[in-house]
């Protein structure tokens, strides 16, 4: 079901390559990336495809189309398709409290009441859990040694999830708007219903149906995966077995191995590593308007603001749908997206987005945090295509 890149012309739009490649290659020249590969439909045809700079820089190997990359929260959007697969199938319930598959995980209102989360709060992180990295040291989450799904080598989910259920919820359920580790909890459910591993359930209800099979909690082939290297003072470092950002007011720890550690748990916020060709054809899929996985009025349950709101108060312009932020005021938000495009990144280094109105996909996959995600090369990148089209 990808996108066939080895037989699709580089673009069709001189205007648009121009653009496209003076994002690429300026933050290439100023030292932002190390390597990146981009890849942009429309009208389900690859208008443009590029593999730049370098995947390893201190063996100077070369960028390619196929590079596997670390995906971090590009496994969001993966896992929240496989749970409405599950809803579909009248396996999931939007409305059904998460104590259904995990009795244990009850954490407390932070007055100490009870509280119940709904897999829909789950879905649209307003579930009153956070991430570890948005608190300072003494924030309960790092108190309890709770892992946000990058670090921590070999952690099972139920130790983790017994962690993350001792600290308090930050808010009630429904009342508010977190990005959190609410999409490690549903994997959890999602192993609890389908009695396997989150990973056996997304290739499954995901990955075969597409044809897909570079993408996964695991690396396929290792000799295709992309270094990680991190922003640094005059050119991005490459990350050792440990690695810190600061990002907003905490701290990302990384662990870029954990991919290699099958008794690591399968982290379904962060935890899966794939290609950029395997990502757009499942974001074009769901464009399309989700068949051969998601019926159409699914996708655009999944495409409307299922935050109540909650995401907007925070980040004028957005709403949060389920796997992805969506452009609901695009004068608000000041992009040139249009209303109703989704989009979202991974930490790692990625972004990417999908503008229904103008029968657009963008996949860009970098191996540099935090540039890759939302540095300036995203905004070059975005801004170029739009002024293209």
């Amino acid at each position: 079901m990808s996108l066939p890149l080895e037989n699709s012309a580089r673009t069709n739009d001189g205007s648009l390559a121009e653009g496209v490649d003076i994002a690429i290659d300026s933050a290439l020249s100023d030292k932002r990336l190390v390597g990146a590969v981009v890849l942009i439909a429309r009208d389900g045809e690859l208008v443009y495809r590029r593999a730049a700079g370098l995947a390893d820089r201190e063996n100077s190997v070369a960028m390619r189309e196929d590079a596997i990359f670390r995906l971090a929260s590009v496994t969001k959007p993966i896992v929240t398709i496989t749970a409405m697969r599950l809803v579909e199938q009248g396996r999931i319930g939007l409305e059904d409290p998460i104590t259904k598959w995990l009795p244990d995980f009850r954490p407390r209102l932070p007055d100490g009441g009870e509280a119940v989360i709904r897999i829909r709060h789950l879905l649209s992180h307003t579930s009153g859990l956070g991430y570890a990295f948005s608190g300072n040291e003494n924030d309960p989450y790092n108190r309890a040694g709770v892992s946000d799904g990058l670090d921590q080598p070999g952690l099972p989910l139920a130790e983790n999830l017994r962690r993350l259920g001792s600290a308090p919820l930050r808010f009630a359920p429904g009342e508010g708007w977190e990005y959190s580790l609410a999409m490690d909890v549903l994997g959890g459910v999602i192993e609890k219903e389908t009695g396997g591993s989150l990973g056996g359930a997304v290739a499954e209800l995901v990955m075969k149906p597409l044809g897909l099979s570079d993408t996964a909690f695991s690396v396929r082939d290792r000799n295709r995966l992309a270094a990680a290297y991190i922003n640094g003072a005059s050119e991005p470092q490459r990350m050792g077995d440990e690695a810190l950002a600061p990002i907003l007011d905490g701290t990302i720890r990384f662990a870029p191995d954990r991919i290699f550690d099958p008794s690591s748990y399968q982290s379904g916020g962060a935890g899966m590593a794939g290609t950029a060709s395997d990502i757009l054809a499942i974001l074009e899929t769901v464009r399309r308007g989700g068949s051969p996985l998601l019926s159409a009025e699914t996708v655009k349950t999944m495409m409307a603001d299922q935050a109540g709101g909650h995401m907007h108060a925070q980040q004028a312009g957005f709403g949060f749908g389920y796997g992805w932020s969506v452009v609901i005021d695009p004068v608000a938000a000041q992009v040139p997206f249009s209303i109703g495009t989704i989009k979202w990144g991974g930490v790692y280094g990625h972004s990417w987005f999908v503008d229904p109105e103008k029968r657009l996909t963008v996949v860009a996959l970098t191996n540099t945090t935090l540039e890759g995600m939302w540095g300036q090369f995203t905004i070059n990148l975005r801004d170029a295509i739009y002024a293209a089209i």
